[in-house]
């Protein structure tokens, strides 16, 4: 029976290795998917054997790039993921909205729509069954059955259990909202997951680049708040019960100015836009961010204030460098990570950060640890957590689907009239 059991698991493994190798590197030759995973060209030939069968792979052109055959003799038969062994469904929520992302299985973007939905407020409490008929009514407007669609995956700021499948703390959504993957996983017979949506954005990176964003990495988040994914020995950390690292709400200067969270002086309540607004207007330090939502135009009207040299707007900005270079010092100095990403609203004014932020990372650290790790800013309009949310479906698919070999029968729907699709976003 160990003996059964073992062969089952290698089994997975090398499945698993092959689907990944697809994702990654695909449409692939066998001999190159070989290298790729390094199993041998046995075990290569009859795991793709397999899973030609079970129609989770099809055959391909092979890509100019790949290597030809020398001489006579047959050409060597490419393989790929087949976009129509299942679908996965992204949720994404915001203030008052969601966002429905449709993938197909080789992580190509379908389609998406957005919704109005109360997430503050009296009428947050009908959130979850509204969410439920939006996604029904989705898949069956674009006649999509259920059965077909894998996983619904759901990105949420702030904090959550995933154990319970609830909300500790949001800025933008009320707790009073309940669990929401267990009902959704009820109404619709769909497995569904939720995490913090900026660990998605981890997700995103690792997935399009594993190399260079794999071992030990944090992806740090600014904009309406402060937020951190993080990826330690090349896992995404969800810690004890799915809440993640925190560090926006990290304290970084005790009794200090009050954060959205309700507690005084967190890194968030220097950093993000709201605190920004409140020390550029002078407003007390104890005025409820609540009371304070500058728009994207308005952050963007001070950044224009403080390029053109206005003393006391450079000044918040400094200090918002200062505090996210306190804070991660911190981060630094218990982690060690290989790199640090910056992204979101916020690092449209980096450059007015940095000189503060130079400052708080000098001081707050040994300076040859400072020096091991690379730090990096992405562009503020690169949708990480639309990639992130696709990918970690698609990577759990692979891993605790298909690569078992007596998942549930892929059924291939009927051929249809082809419709247009939007701009490709691939994961």
């Amino acid at each position: 029976m160990q003996s059964k059991a073992d062969t089952e698991l290698v089994r997975r493994q090398n499945r698993g290795l092959v689907l990944g190798a697809l994702r990654r590197a695909g449409p692939l030759a066998r001999v190159e998917l070989g290298r790729e995973t390094g199993l041998s060209p046995a075990t290569i030939s009859a795991i793709t054997g397999d899973l030609l069968a079970e129609h989770i792979l099809v055959t391909a052109d092979i890509d100019e790039r790949a290597e030809r055959p020398l001489g006579r003799g047959r050409p060597r038969v490419a393989l790929t993921l087949n976009d129509e062994a299942a679908y996965v469904l992204g949720v994404k929520i915001s203030l008052h909205s969601v966002t429905l992302l449709l993938s197909d299985y080789s992580g190509h973007l379908r389609d998406s729509r957005h919704y109005a939905i109360a997430t503050m407020g009296t009428e947050s409490r009908h959130f979850v069954p509204r969410l439920i008929d939006c996604i029904r009514g989705y898949l069956a407007d674009r006649d999509i059955p259920p059965s077909r669609v894998s996983e619904i995956s759901i990105a949420i700021p702030g904090t959550t259990d995933e154990t319970t499948g609830t909300l500790l703390w949001s800025p933008t959504v009320d707790v009073d909202v309940g669990p929401i993957p267990g009902p959704v996983t009820e109404a619709l017979g769909i497995r569904a997951s939720m995490t913090n949506d900026v660990n998605m954005m981890a997700q995103a990176l690792h997935s399009r680049d594993p190399i260079r964003f794999g071992g030990t990495f944090a992806t740090i988040f600014i904009a309406y708040g402060v937020g951190m994914g993080l990826y330690i020995n090349g896992r995404l950390f969800t810690g004890a019960y799915g809440s993640g690292a925190e560090f926006g709400h990290a304290n970084h200067m005790p009794g200090g100015a009050l954060c959205r969270c309700g507690r005084r002086g967190c890194v968030e309540a220097y950093v993000a836009d709201y605190a920004i607004y409140r020390a550029v207007e002078n407003l007390a330090p104890d005025v409820s961010p609540t009371d304070i939502d500058p728009d994207a135009e308005t952050m963007h009207r001070l950044e224009e204030r403080a390029r053109a040299g206005e003393d006391r707007v450079r000044m918040a900005y400094h200090q918002a460098g200062l505090a996210l270079g306190y804070g991660l010092s911190r981060l630094i100095a218990l982690l060690n990570p290989q790199r640090v990403a910056f992204t979101g609203r916020g690092v449209a004014a980096f450059d007015l950060m940095e000189a503060g932020f130079r400052a708080g990372l000098d001081e707050g650290l040994v300076g040859e640890l400072a020096r091991m790790t690379e730090i990096e800013v992405f562009s503020a309009e690169d949708d990480l957590v639309d990639v992130g949310i696709l990918a970690g479906a698609m990577q759990r698919l692979d891993r605790e689907v298909f690569a078992s070999s007596d998942h549930d029968p892929v059924v291939l729907p009927k051929p249809v009239a082809p419709v247009r699709e939007p701009a490709d976003l691939k994961v």
